[in-house]
């Protein structure tokens, strides 16, 4: 297991036979940093091998030293498990050297157990399988559409994640925009985690289903040097379609002891298995590929011009429903040529349509596919775009796992969430977010706004395009007052203070979106009965403004009424308490929030029934100021 002594060789890329030495490092390579680490996944590694080397040598188009490059090729692992092969294709090609391959799943090490931006040449984290192609369908597609650069993004995904329905979406859309510079290859070795998979060997399947979708399927022995370079070929040939090479490989490929046995998945070798199979592989190497350099050797033009929107204006007191000011505001922060909006066919609901009527080149319709909408928006994002995806909040439920990722991958992503609520009203709970804004704080760094009228909706719209990472804003349905003037701010981690009356005030209402407005006409109603009430729109609620929060508890004996038109888990409440945890008075709360199971109904009845009306939020103040503290 010693580290290779002998300077490097470069490989002739015109010399099948060294190509598959080239193959053989990957393997051993693979077998020694996971040893080493005592984890990892060679023999999903091993199987692959082949087609790396081949696409490395002779296929892809790169420059180690210049990631950013505006014509290099982008290569996804889609299979993330399978780092060990990415990890040591990296060491061939010279980007790592054997020392640092061999710091393999070692706190500290970029080379983490599944690729994350951590390394310059990884565009996202992969790992959670069935999201590699999506993303690189949205990059390939920001090639087409947006960068009009001739790059080719190429796929790698394994046998297993085919039965992820996101794969098939991901191919869907692929087909749907001719994505011809987009090459998917599906390393079909027919051993999953724990046996067989859905398909094992049956490429026929495979085929069928990828040309039912509108794309090209190459059929090919994955261990045969000459047609894994012809399918390559006949990819980068091939117009108006994307590519799917369909290769049958052997999980454990070059080792007679694990080949397309069962059982070794995830495992790595011990050391004695480990000698034998580097043994049996040929031996310790030191082979270098010399990747051909893009033509195209200008850096990523970062599409982002300082242009000055013109935000919409509003005049207090109209009604206006904060989803439409959210599609008015993306009309205006249009002008930057960085922002692209993504709709899955609810844009006349979500208003994101708006930007499409100014700005259709940079309007995508994703139709009825949450996952693959929000895979796309973090392809744009790779491409240093600032995407804005918009569907009902309750939608965004079934891409939780893409959002999840994209903040692993450091990706900016913009997320418009309407129909929250009860307060949709008739359509009933299937439609209703309840659970948005938990998952939405529980995104490592996210932003998570929840607007109560227009002007703020659109303040916070702009916000959110200069935001970095993952932000959310939770719109809503209905038409509501206008309650700010234009030229307030809305600073992230902030709030307002709407209504106060010094040291008269006796409890504190906290909301946002509908809520807020019951709580301004419970305010008034309080007022006549001579309690006296202090009022915050709590628009941000994450980060969460613990510092004027935390006065208007001391301020009110500790006194808080809290209504959130969502679960009471996870949301307005959670944000308020977890402020208040390190430095607070004694509180005494009412905590307003979604407890059973809606219906169908009015907006008015639907909010009765949860108790998050005015007369329910004055009944609970009014319990609180008359409890003794």
């Amino acid at each position: 297991m010693a580290v290779p002594g002998p300077p490097a060789t470069t490989v002739d890329p015109t010399d099948f036979r060294a190509i598959f030495e080239v193959a053989q490092q990957l393997r051993v390579d693979a077998i020694r940093c996971s040893t080493k680490a005592g984890s990892g996944h060679p023999t999903s590694s091993m199987s692959a091998a082949d087609i790396m080397a081949v696409l490395a040598s002779r296929h892809l188009r790169y420059d180690w030293d210049r990631p950013p490059l505006a014509g290099n090729d982008h290569l996804i692992l889609s299979k993330g498990h399978a780092s060990p092969l990415l990890y040591a294709l990296y060491k061939a090609c010279g980007a790592i050297d054997d020392e640092e391959l061999m710091t393999y799943r070692t706190l500290g090490s970029r080379l983490e157990g599944h690729p994350t931006p951590a390394l310059p040449w990884v565009d996202v984290a992969t790992g959670s399988l069935g999201q590699g192609l999506p993303v690189a369908v949205g990059v390939a597609l920001a090639a087409k559409r947006l960068d009009h650069l001739p790059f080719r993004v190429y796929a790698l995904c394994g046998d297993s994640e085919l039965a992820e329905g996101s794969i098939w979406e991901a191919l869907d859309k692929a087909g749907h925009f001719g994505l011809d510079n987009l090459c998917a290859i599906f390393d079909v070795n027919r051993l999953g985690q724990r046996g067989p998979t859905e398909y094992g060997w049956d490429l026929e399947v495979y085929r069928t289903r990828v040309e039912a979708f509108g794309c090209q399927a190459l059929v090919i022995d994955g261990h045969d040097i000459a047609q894994i370079d012809a399918a390559f070929d006949t990819a980068r040939k091939t117009s108006d379609r994307p590519t799917v090479i369909i290769a049958k490989t052997i999980k454990g490929q070059g080792f007679s002891e694990v080949a397309d046995h069962d059982g070794w998945h995830g495992k790595p070798l011990p050391k004695d298995m480990a000698k034998r199979a580097i043994a049996e592989l040929g031996g310790l190497s030191n082979l270098r590929i010399e990747v051909v350099k893009p033509k195209s050797s200008g850096p990523l033009a970062k599409p982002h011009f300082r242009v000055q929107a013109e935000l919409p204006e509003y005049t207090k007191g109209e009604r206006v429903a904060t989803r439409q000011a959210f599609g008015d505001a993306l009309r205006a922060i249009g002008v930057r040529r960085d922002v692209v909006v993504l709709d899955a066919e609810v844009g006349n609901s979500t208003y994101a349509e708006e930007f499409a009527k100014e700005f259709p080149d940079r309007y995508f319709q994703m139709f009825i596919a949450e996952q693959q909408m929000i895979a796309t928006a973090v392809g744009f994002g790779v491409r240093g775009y600032t995407p804005f995806a918009a569907t009902f909040a309750a939608f965004l439920s079934r891409a939780y796992d893409f959002i999840r990722m994209a903040s692993v991958s450091g990706i900016k992503l913009c997320l418009c969430g309407s129909h929250a609520g009860v307060e949709i009203g008739a359509d009933g709970p299937s439609q209703m977010g309840l659970e948005d804004l938990a998952a939405l704080r529980a995104v490592r760094g996210s932003t998570v706004l929840y607007p109560s009228d227009a002007v703020s909706t659109a303040k916070l719209v702009e916000a959110m395009a200069d935001t970095d990472g993952i932000s959310y804003i939770r719109t809503t349905r209905g038409t509501y007052p206008v309650l700010y003037a234009n030229t307030n701010e809305f600073p992230l981690g902030g709030c307002k203070v709407l209504v106060e009356h010094g040291y008269k005030d006796q409890v504190t209402l906290i909301g946002a979106g509908v809520t807020l407005h019951n709580c301004l006409a419970a305010e008034t109603e309080l007022a006549g009965a001579g309690i006296f009430a202090r009022v915050i729109d709590l628009y941000s609620v994450k980060p969460v403004d613990a510092v004027t929060i935390g006065r208007a508890a001391r301020a009110t004996s500790g006194r808080l009424v809290i209504v959130e038109d969502h679960h009471p888990e996870g949301g307005i409440g959670s944000a308020v308490l977890e402020a208040l945890a390190s430095d607070c008075p004694a509180l005494s709360i009412r905590h307003l929030a979604v407890t059973r199971l809606p219906g169908s109904g009015s907006t008015t009845a639907l909010l009765e029934q949860q108790g998050l009306d005015a007369t329910s939020i004055v009944k609970a103040a009014t319990q609180l100021v008359n409890s003794p503290i």
